[in-house]
């Protein structure tokens, strides 16, 4: 029976078997130290002479557990019988037993299947994956549905721009940049609330440190809502949820990242702040006259909610028309139901009150200069009888970066896609 490298504490005297990576090699002449690692942890295991074994070839060890006060968990493994399973070559291309903030990101990621394997990078997605489970695990307790929805659409429902083209057979295609025209359709189907977690496509030629080209994006859609303020009040509910399991459940990751979560209890605390409230407080905390949010506005906006608010977070909501989508519900003074929320210094999601009124939605097509040939699927959802609705979505990787402290949104990536980068 296998035994992990975590549970052999308290184990002392008794014979395991042990799978797993061969994270180090030690020898001191007249003993031998091996480092296992496996999911769980790190191990030490002892040998009366230096084992023919390369680094990260994977073996398989039995031997007796010895308490050990310097050994890694207090006790080590004297191994009486090791199996090579897969030798590792010598010309290893990353060192994935040192510390990557030695090594450039260009080398991380132009050698990320074995990058992976470095015990403090593969602990970004095992904080990743809490947040998924809690992401989802909250909506599904609010009743919410997750779905799952088509990638590939034949015309853009968000004005056409920033769109990759597919070959179809004989027609072109696009990859979608949201899967925003079927959360509507499965509010308007009787779900009422549903949620999807999904890759999402956008043809922007950025190159910075908070962009991608695909992304996973953890989409919202709900009913029966009135105001952008629902929204709010129910992503509050989801950063809490996530916050307390990472918390709970990733405490080594996040030593091992040197990070911090905020308290789950403080994200209640956010601020909510107009954007015309935002730019005055930007103005104020920079020194600079602001007309728009830019990166920098993010993060002293952030600074100023952590001094305030004691929470390193700010909702900003009532943008201009003119800078969200066209199926954003109108407010006054040329303003919309919408909001952003910055967390970290970062924004990390975007969300609305939807138009739902066929007649309003045909409107502001028109100012928009879009035209509803191509919007017939569309426009169908609102024609034959649409709720009130709203929804957001939440950049996963970025959201990762920031629990995290990481420099780039791509170092929170598996396989990161910019336009430069295609592989592996």
């Amino acid at each position: 029976m296998r035994t992990l490298v975590s549970e052999l504490t308290g184990l002392a005297g008794s014979t395991v078997t042990l799978f797993g990576w061969v994270h180090r090699v030690r020898d001191l002449g007249g003993v031998s130290f091996v480092l296992l690692r496996d999911r769980s942890g790190i191990g030490q295991l002892v040998f009366d002479a230096k084992p023919d074994v390369t680094p990260e070839s994977v073996i398989r060890a039995v031997g007796v557990v010895s308490a050990n006060e310097k050994a890694p968990g207090g006790v080590e493994v004297l191994v009486k019988n090791m199996e090579v399973m897969s030798a590792a070559a010598l010309d290893l291309p990353f060192p994935v037993n040192q510390d990557p903030a030695k090594t450039s990101l260009e080398s991380i990621l132009d050698n990320r299947m074995i990058s992976l394997r470095n015990p403090t990078i593969l602990s970004i997605f095992r904080v990743q994956s809490t947040i998924l489970r809690c992401f989802a695990e909250h909506l599904r307790g609010e009743g919410f549905t997750e779905i799952k929805t088509s990638k590939l659409i034949g015309t853009g429902t968000e004005g056409g721009t920033g769109l990759f083209a597919v070959e179809y057979f004989d027609s072109k295609v696009y990859l979608t940049q949201s899967p925003q025209i079927y959360k509507q359709a499965l509010i308007s189907s009787g779900l009422e609330r549903v949620f999807e977690i999904g890759p999402a496509y956008r043809a922007e030629k950025h190159d910075t440190p908070r962009h991608i080209n695909e992304f996973v994006s953890l989409d919202v859609e709900m009913a029966f809502i009135e105001s952008e303020q629902d929204l709010m009040d129910l992503e509050v509910g989801i950063l809490s949820a996530i916050f307390r399991g990472i918390r709970e459940t990733n405490q080594r990751e996040l030593d091992t990242c040197k990070a911090t979560v905020p308290d789950p209890d403080a994200c209640a605390r956010i601020p909510r702040v107009s954007h015309d409230e935002a730019k005055e407080i930007v103005t104020k905390e920079t020194g600079k006259k602001v007309y728009e949010i830019n990166p920098e506005g993010e993060r002293a906006l952030c600074d100023w909610a952590m001094k305030t608010a004691g929470v390193e977070a700010a909702f900003v909501y009532a943008y201009p028309r003119k800078s969200r989508p066209f199926y954003t519900f109108p407010a006054e003074n040329n303003r919309t139901k919408s909001f952003d929320l910055l967390f970290r210094g970062l924004e990390v999601t975007s969300g609305s009150i939807r138009i739902n009124r066929y007649d309003m939605l045909l409107e502001n097509l028109q100012s928009f200069d879009l035209k509803p040939e191509g919007l017939s699927d569309y426009l169908s959802i609102f024609k034959y009888g649409c709720p009130p609705h709203g929804g957001f979505a939440i950049g996963m990787e970025r959201l990762t970066q920031k629990v995290l402290g990481l420099a780039s949104v791509k170092e929170a990536t598996l396989f990161p896609r910019d336009r430069k980068r295609t592989r592996p």
